[in-house]
């Protein structure tokens, strides 16, 4: 379980395809403090690290992951959100966020509002989840808040320090970037939906 608040970006230093997966080496200023085994958010993607080398970590991703995330389409020398999963006890300055990410949302606007931004993406409607105007939503692990929200189509304001220190600074329109909704709106929605199948079964 992540905050969505970034610890550090990575930089993609190597990718090597094994069969449907891949490994990529990520080079960080946190990636001599981890270890084998942990579980870190990549993008908004929960991978498990294989090994730490120096500076570097390693991480296998899989067919299943790379089909559902952008990271399909990430290549050598790009850049990457990376958090550490929560220790109990310590604050949840974001919101709950898995690293199960849902699908991906393309960017469709950017509106400089001089001292923020407001990024738009647009994305298929969510067979498991709602986006709700002020609900929370992870966007490449990032915690953020919806300004707006249409059908297939979502805004979130972005202030200095999140654009500075995550790699939204680095997403243009055209983009295809991690969307995974709110966990707790997933729950109501398929607690909905149980309850219209249990009304059904009672006919």
């Amino acid at each position: 379980m992540f905050s969505g608040i970034v610890e550090a970006i990575g930089v993609v230093e190597q990718i090597t395809e094994e069969k449907d997966n891949i490994e990529l080496k990520i080079c960080s200023q946190i990636s001599s403090e981890l270890q084998e085994d942990q579980s870190v958010s990549h993008n908004g993607v929960c991978l498990t690290v294989t090994k730490v080398l120096n500076n570097a970590h390693f991480v296998t991703a899989i067919r299943e992951t790379l089909s559902s995330s952008n990271l399909s389409t990430i290549v050598e020398g790009d850049s990457i959100n990376l958090e550490r999963s929560l220790k109990l006890g310590e604050r949840i300055d974001g919101h709950l966020v898995q690293g199960h990410v849902d699908q991906t949302g393309k960017c469709v606007n950017i509106l400089d509002e001089n001292g923020s931004w407001v990024f738009t993406f647009q994305y298929q409607k969510p067979k498991n989840g709602v986006v709700l105007h002020k609900g929370s939503i992870a966007i490449n692990g990032v915690s953020l808040t919806v300004s707006s929200s249409k059908t297939n189509e979502l805004s979130v304001a972005v202030i200095p320090y999140t654009y500075e220190n995550t790699t939204f600074r680095k997403i243009a329109v055209g983009s295809v970037e991690n969307i995974e909704f709110d966990v707790l709106g997933k729950y109501m929605f398929e607690l909905k939906n149980e309850q219209k199948r249990v009304k059904m079964d009672k006919k």
